[in-house]
């Protein structure tokens, strides 16, 4: 098996070093293991640095693109270059890469295709209690809405089998951590914990100023995430509140109109039908959601039709003559012999 550990980075050259030097350099059931960066718009040394620790693969953001982005197509490279695990840690040395051994293990074993990182946040002594709680809070948030047991929802310190990435279709532009286990739970994919502890700090994070402008960005990530999945779920539990409450006023108003006062309590009857007014369309909206529930399971599933077909060992072979800009290495040997693809070989002919 090939393990691909991807790093995103973005000014990580003090911390990148503390990063490498403790990932494993055999790990039983892996054959081969290979580091790949993500260079999100560095401005500093770290794509030098990271060279000169012996990193092969690079990834280049012209400006930064933020953590959901570099994650997808550190996946993208990873799968294009053979990858059957990819793991996903920070380049702040948050998270012990000693650990990477023991966190793909349950993959290799075939008893789950996602692998989180629990870093046991109650412990953490430079989380403020407030933040412990909406650690857990976010956390319990996640598992509800993806049928999950998950204690640390936001932890990046995860590996990921080729068969799970395959499945998952990242489309936030904020964090992918707590999207990809509503997809996967939603999914039936099988993902696990593993607890660990984390490394001292080393500097405040990139994603977010402070704590409520990531619990905003985490809610919006969740609410967008849970539509895509339970979307009609909501549209259900509206029509049956709708139309109950608008039942009791029309019971009301045929109750007194039985007993010969219907004239004066007309207001109800208002009431009913505007509330059964609103169920109705709660009910058409179910439907539709419903429906396009099942239109993207269809393209989903060809779209991961595609994916197997884009990163099957016929296509590595092209994606690996590509060097880390996306040309091909192909057309830069100066005794080639024949001209490259859209490329016009000089006749001599002025």
């Amino acid at each position: 098996m090939k393990l691909f550990i991807q790093i995103p980075c973005l000014n990580e050259e003090a911390t990148l070093p503390l990063v490498l030097a403790k990932i494993p350099k055999g790990i039983p059931g892996i054959e081969d293991i290979e580091l790949l960066i993500i260079d999100d718009g560095c401005t500093d040394k770290t794509v030098a640095v990271a060279r000169g620790l012996g990193v092969h693969h690079v990834i280049h953001h012209a400006k930064p693109m933020g953590l959901a982005r570099a994650f997808r197509d550190g996946v993208d490279y990873a799968l294009k270059h053979g990858a059957d695990i990819v793991v996903n840690t920070d380049g702040d040395n948050q998270y012990p890469s000693e650990a990477i051994g023991e966190l793909v293990q349950p993959i290799i074993r075939h008893e789950a295709d996602i692998v989180v990182g629990d870093r046991q946040t109650g412990k953490i002594s430079e989380f403020s209690a407030f933040k412990k709680a909406m650690q857990r809070f976010g956390s319990w948030v996640v598992n509800k809405a993806a049928g999950t047991h998950i204690p640390d929802a936001a932890s990046g310190f995860r590996a990921y089998s080729k068969k799970s990435l395959i499945q998952l279709n990242i489309v936030t532009e904020f964090s992918y951590c707590m999207e990809t286990i509503i997809q996967a739970g939603n999914k039936r994919i099988a993902i696990a914990s593993y607890a660990i502890t984390t490394n001292p700090k080393t500097r405040e994070s990139r994603l977010f100023s402070n704590i409520f402008e990531h619990m905003a960005k985490s809610g919006g990530a969740i609410i967008r995430s849970f539509l895509m999945f339970k979307s009609n779920a909501i549209f259900k539990w509206a029509a049956l509140l709708f139309g109950l409450l608008g039942l009791i006023p029309i019971i009301r108003f045929l109750v007194f109109a039985l007993q010969g006062n219907g004239s004066g309590h007309v207001q109800s009857m208002l009431l009913g039908i505007a509330l059964l007014m609103i169920c109705s369309l709660s009910i058409a909206l179910q439907i539709i959601s419903e429906v396009q529930r099942i239109q993207r399971r269809l393209v989903e599933d060809e779209l991961e039709r595609t994916k197997e077909i884009q990163y099957s060992a016929p296509y590595q072979v092209i994606w690996a003559k590509q060097d880390e800009w996306g040309s091909d290495n192909t057309c830069k040997t100066a005794t080639q012999q024949q001209p490259c693809p859209g490329q016009i070989k000089n006749s001599g002919i002025d």
